[in-house]
């Protein structure tokens, strides 16, 4: 299951013919899944795009039942359990007064990666929650239990208003990329080379992003290839008050760039608003520590045409590998699959910008390196780090100490 859509995730989880695809249609207010009395109708994580008022736009996965049987069943709940980790919001959907062991596991997955969640006792038109189970679970996990008939859907709004104060708002609500370092009327200069990478006819997507956020808080947004920068820079009055770049030319743009005017990449932006930036801070220096036969984990947040050039591919092991003079092994992951081996046998984990995923998804899939101990940074971090740069890049945001790589 790739994550390649920024909206809110909210996972529907439950056994099988609770009704979690009848209560997904029930939400959007049209058959979007699959509905049939046959146990196991839903069989992989399917999305669906929706509209949650008071929320927005939102992605709901119907998730095949946690009771699925057989070796392909057993299959089918390893993949819904994978699902967990990408999510923003969990429903867990019961029905006839059954919760047991099926259920505690996955409530214990959705603790373990901090997901918020509520509960739906659905066919409530033929069994009610009872009392015994209502203690139960107030109990144990200190929550309610809504009582719901997705085929007799009274009581929807009431749901809908538990979904909008359940989600997280950091999962729907945008922060402003740049918004609290720069000033109305100011002007942004963005550095984005065209080159083999680039999309025929369109910008990148943090391009894209770095453009409206400059608009939205009423500054002057000016684009510009790498060998204009120059001569633009000395007719362009007044000067720019940040210079965003693209981080394969970061070395030209420090070249370029008068000290006295801020200079940052779009993925150091991109660490900062949806990223871990500050175990980023923590991991980058040890770009500088790494040994021979050292694995370097390096992490795309989607799947993509690989080029000759290839940022990801390419590009970052070389300079990786000339930088530290080590003997380096490298291991690319794509979109939202599945890390080979355990995450104890990288020694370092550069992840991409995530331009394509949550930052739910994002954090979550770094974090059995943070717990491990295993550094994590991203693309553009480590890219000014390897190239000298990297308190220039990380400074319109944070105070280093002088002599050090210390985050404070």
């Amino acid at each position: 299951m790739k994550g390649r859509d920024a909206k809110p995730h909210i996972g529907i989880f439950g056994r099988r013919n609770n009704g979690k695809s009848s209560l997904i249609n029930c939400l959007a207010g049209q058959e979007v899944a699959i509905v049939s009395h046959e146990p196991g109708t839903t069989t992989d994580p399917v999305k669906k795009s929706m509209e949650i008022p008071g929320v927005g736009p939102v992605v709901m996965i119907d998730t095949a039942g946690t009771d699925d049987t057989g070796e392909l069943g057993k299959k089918r709940v390893g993949k819904t359990r994978e699902m967990i980790r990408n999510i923003d919001l969990g429903i867990l959907v019961l029905a006839g007064n059954i919760f047991n062991a099926e259920e505690e596991g996955i409530i214990q997955q959705l603790e373990k990666w901090e997901v918020p969640f509520i509960m739906v006792h659905n066919k409530s038109d033929l069994v009610s929650t009872g009392d015994e189970l209502k203690a139960k679970i107030q109990a144990t996990y200190s929550k309610e239990v809504f009582d719901f008939s997705a085929l007799h859907p009274r009581n929807k709004e009431h749901l809908i208003g538990l979904i909008q104060t359940a989600i997280p708002e950091t999962a729907y609500l945008s922060k402003s990329l740049v918004g609290d370092i720069i000033r109305q009327g100011e002007l942004v200069l963005l550095i984005t080379p065209i080159d083999d990478e680039a999309p025929e006819g369109r910008l990148i997507l943090p391009q894209v992003q770095a453009i409206r956020d400059i608009l939205d808080n009423d500054a002057i947004a000016i684009v510009a290839k790498e060998r204009e920068i120059d001569a633009l820079l000395k007719r362009l009055r007044p000067r720019p008050a940040l210079v965003i770049t693209d981080s394969q030319v970061f070395k030209k743009a420090d070249a370029s760039i008068p000290d006295d005017i801020p200079l940052t990449s779009f993925s150091t932006v991109l660490a900062r608003y949806k990223g871990d930036f500050e175990n980023y801070l923590k991991g980058t220096p040890h770009l500088s520590k790494l040994k021979n036969g050292d694995k370097i984990l390096i992490l795309e947040s989607c799947t993509h045409h690989v080029s000759c050039d290839d940022i990801g591919r390419i590009k970052i092991p070389r300079w990786l590998s000339n930088f530290s003079g080590k003997q380096l092994e490298y291991q690319v992951v794509a979109g939202l699959n599945k890390v080979p081996g355990e995450i104890t046998d990288y020694s370092m984990v550069i992840q991409c910008g995530g331009c394509m995923i949550t930052r739910k998804q994002l954090i979550n899939r770094l974090k059995p390196a943070v717990e491990a101990g295993i550094p994590v940074t991203n693309y553009g971090m480590a890219i000014a780090y390897m190239h000298g740069i990297y308190k220039r890049a990380v400074a319109p945001f944070v105070k280093l100490e002088p002599d050090s790589m210390t985050y404070l």
